[in-house]
């Protein structure tokens, strides 16, 4: 009997579109999970152990799902290479060198601005308190009454208030030391994703080898597949449009007359890979950047207005339109996983967090066991 390739297409997931009356009529073709609550109970120690596993090894896990996740966006690219009849290794190679230069070609771009906002936050910070003093008395009252709360509640016992002044490192050394970890992460990052490339669905193979029954392996080439498909779709178009609203924010800036406008293009473009929060971020950024550059109060109010405007545009009409069909994630589920994610491995983490939780969710969709949970990751189609 002629056996089917277990890596080619296998049309629509298995347990997408069924419910789990609907699954165990048509055979109970999805991976069999147990019911034991015994099985629930271990499954979240399972779960937290994994969680605590993340936290305590983040230099060698951080790295490993940012090479993973540069794996699907390259991917393509490699592909098309090796159609060029280019050998997967020298794909591979090239892929990561154009990806290198890059990031160089960014740096390079951001460098010098950066430095020179940074020389200047020294006298630009007396300029800030003054034209936000307006905002001095009610800080001030508010301070009163907290003051004057915890005397009444008796938190400061008399005779034994002592003041702990803590000496935070300079700025130089502070930056230096991120420098450093960033640049740690990205070099294992890159090792990773250049044997990854090379690699191609080894593993992939190997597992399905492994698994005992057809339908299981099917199931397996089904999750693979769509989590290939659907991420790289979701890496790729949501690159484009940061890559758009960097253009966009630095013309903006350059038009108000704003210094650096390359810099405040890149920032732009990185702040728009945190969904919700970075956008906030960003027009709390420009609002800070316009009072420091501009006298006029609407004209400081310039930069953050047209910032806003650029992100309703994109994030409101234009990458849902795009991604509508293939990502309805929970708004809410979203911020609590960028919330989470940054408490464990700080902005690397944030920006992995929608690509893991688009996973977790398309992995649950295809599993009778966890569809309950891949339902309450999905937002409003």
């Amino acid at each position: 009997m002629e056996q089917m390739d277990p890596l080619e297409p296998i049309g629509q997931p298995v347990f997408y579109d069924l419910t789990p009356d609907q699954a165990a009529e048509d055979g109970g073709r999805d991976l069999p999970l147990p019911s034991d609550p015994k099985a629930v109970f271990l499954g979240g120690l399972f779960a937290i152990a994994v969680l605590v596993v993340c936290r305590l090894a983040a230099e060698i896990v951080l790295p490993l799902i940012c090479a993973c996740l540069l794996k699907l966006l390259l991917q393509p690219a490699v592909r098309g290479l090796e159609r060029l009849w280019l050998p997967r290794p020298l794909a591979a190679l090239i892929s990561v060198a154009l990806l290198v230069g890059l990031l160089v070609a960014f740096g390079t771009l951001v460098s010098a601005p950066a430095t020179s906002w940074i020389s200047k936050l020294p006298q630009a910070v007396p300029r800030l308190e003054q034209r936000l003093s307006v905002l001095r008395r009610p800080i001030q009252a508010v301070d009163e009454q907290i003051k004057r709360i915890e005397s009444l509640a008796g938190t400061s016992a008399p005779g034994t208030n002592m003041t702990v002044v803590e000496r935070s490192p300079p700025m130089e050394e502070t930056l230096f030391t991120g420098t450093r970890a960033v640049l740690g992460i990205l070099l294992t990052s890159l090792l990773f994703l250049f044997f990854l490339l090379i690699s191609g669905d080894t593993f992939l193979r190997r597992l399905i080898e492994i698994l005992p029954r057809f339908r299981d392996k099917r199931q397996v080439v089904d999750i693979v597949q769509q989590i290939e498909r659907d991420i790289s779709a979701y890496l790729v178009t949501v690159t484009i449009m940061n890559l758009l609203v960097g253009i966009a924010t630095g013309l903006l800036t350059w038009s108000v007359g704003l210094e650096s406008p390359a810099l405040w293009g890149v920032m732009a473009f990185l702040l728009n890979y945190l969904p919700i929060l970075g956008p906030s971020a960003g027009v709390g950024l420009f609002l800070l950047i316009g009072l420091l550059s501009f006298d006029s109060l609407w004209h400081a109010c310039l930069p953050a207005a047209g910032y806003l405007a650029i992100h309703l545009v994109e994030g409101e009409a234009v990458t849902p339109m795009l991604l509508a069909r293939r990502f309805t994630l929970n708004p809410v589920i979203v911020v609590l996983s960028i919330v989470f994610w940054y408490w464990m491995w700080g902005v690397p983490g944030a920006i992995l967090a929608v690509p893991m939780l688009a996973i977790s969710k398309i992995v649950c969709d295809r599993i009778r066991g966890l569809s309950a949970f891949g339902h309450f990751l999905g937002g409003n189609a």
